[in-house]
């Protein structure tokens, strides 16, 4: 769909000016008229790199994506139509990137495509599970009550990311912090003092000595530093986004001592979490696990959930491959296990991840509140080595000088 701007007047013949989407020129004008404007001009807005939007990661924010669904479903109870809806919608969101989706969604509504073909035409913002609960929804009647579920899975999703993220900002700032102050006072501090202690004379302490020749390495190969901290960043970069090496990377993030046991927890939660959303909406279960391979973004999980989705096909059950990997805790396999012996399998994993949400949650909390000293221990330590290497041999001179 391409983009058109256009001048015209409205019904009380004021000037106007804006942008309109359409499949064709004429469209566009046809658009117009419907909401009162009499077109004097219209032209194709064409896409270059200066007028074109770029979106770093997810081009519509979580919160503004909840809020599309809530609404949405709201709409749908209040007797208001699908298509009626989805104009509405796109043109109250605040989201630019979901304001022009949802205006290829209404085209294809009018033109006679279910709701869901029209959203799967658009994955970077319809991910597959949304398309899937939403073809569900549409072959049983119950649209609103899927998109309500929908709403509260991703609400769910976004406060646990946040915790995660929340609990792992701390140290990483206060890291970053320590290493800028150690790389300003070896660079700028210590070489004025090293010059007056080298003037002063006398047998220089070990760990003076030491904090020297740091810092005559700072000041000769900073930018090797800065070299070897953008090489690190580009090869965890290949070895998270690279097929054969993703597993191994995730493998030794999980083995992590505290920090990895919180990732297990979150990834446990997103994967019962979906899988519970998927069947409840009567998606079919190979289908479920599927989704859930890729939704997961932990790619030793996915493995477990290919296998489980080999042993189905099979004959076997689901909870067989998971009993035999670490990473499923026997609550997981046993909770698992009796869904699927009562038919409540949706059930059983929907309280799986309200436990392992609240897990995640009672952890992160934890581990802040032990951090935060750490971390100022930390932090003081280095310092405070750096100062005594200083003090100890200035406190010798003033000695010798008395």
């Amino acid at each position: 769909m391409a983009q058109f701007s256009y001048v015209g007047r409205d019904k009380s013949g004021k000037r106007r000016k804006g942008s309109v989407l359409g499949l064709s020129k004429r469209e566009a004008v046809l658009k117009l008229k419907e909401k009162g404007i009499s077109v004097t001009d219209v032209q194709e807005v064409k896409q270059t790199l200066l007028n074109k939007e770029i979106s770093i990661g997810s081009p519509v924010k979580s919160q503004q994506f909840v809020i599309y669904l809530r609404q949405f479903a709201t709409l749908l109870r209040a007797g208001v139509s699908v298509v009626d809806s989805t104009n509405i919608l796109s043109a109250q969101t605040e989201s630019k990137a979901l304001r022009k989706v949802l205006a290829d969604v209404e085209e294809e509504l009018r033109q006679g495509n279910p709701l869901s073909m029209a959203m799967n035409k658009h994955r970077s913002i319809f991910p597959p599970m949304v398309v899937n609960m939403i073809s569900a929804g549409e072959a049983s009647g119950s649209l609103d009550d899927t998109l309500d579920q929908l709403a509260t899975y991703f609400e769910k999703q976004h406060y646990t990311k946040q915790k995660i993220l929340s609990a792992m900002m701390y140290p990483m700032i206060v890291g970053v912090v320590a290493v800028f102050v150690v790389i300003f006072l070896l660079a700028k501090v210590v070489p004025t003092f090293a010059t007056m202690l080298k003037e002063a004379g006398g047998e220089l302490p070990g760990i003076t000595k030491f904090v020297l020749v740091c810092s005559d390495f700072v000041q000769a190969f900073w930018w090797l530093l800065i070299l070897i901290f953008i090489a690190f960043y580009v090869s965890l970069l290949f070895i998270r986004k690279g097929a054969s090496t993703r597993y191994y990377f995730d493998y030794v993030i999980l083995k992590i001592p505290v920090f990895g046991k919180l990732l297990q927890k979150s990834a446990l939660a997103r994967m019962t979490r979906t899988l519970s959303s998927l069947f409840s909406s009567s998606v079919p279960i190979l289908q479920s696990l599927s989704i859930v391979e890729k939704v997961v973004e932990n790619e030793v999980i996915a493995k477990v959930i290919r296998e489980s989705r080999s042993a189905l096909e099979t004959g076997q059950r689901l909870t067989e491959p998971l009993k035999k990997h670490w990473i499923f805790p026997p609550l997981v396999t046993q909770m698992i296990s009796i869904g699927e012996e009562t038919g409540s399998l949706d059930e059983m994993l929907a309280k799986v991840a309200d436990f392992y949400e609240k897990e995640v949650e009672t952890s992160t909390d934890r581990l802040k509140a032990l951090i935060e000293p750490l971390m100022i221990v930390f932090l003081a330590s280095i310092v405070g080595t750096i100062v005594i290497s200083i003090i100890v041999p200035m406190f010798e001179v003033y000695k010798t000088i008395g």
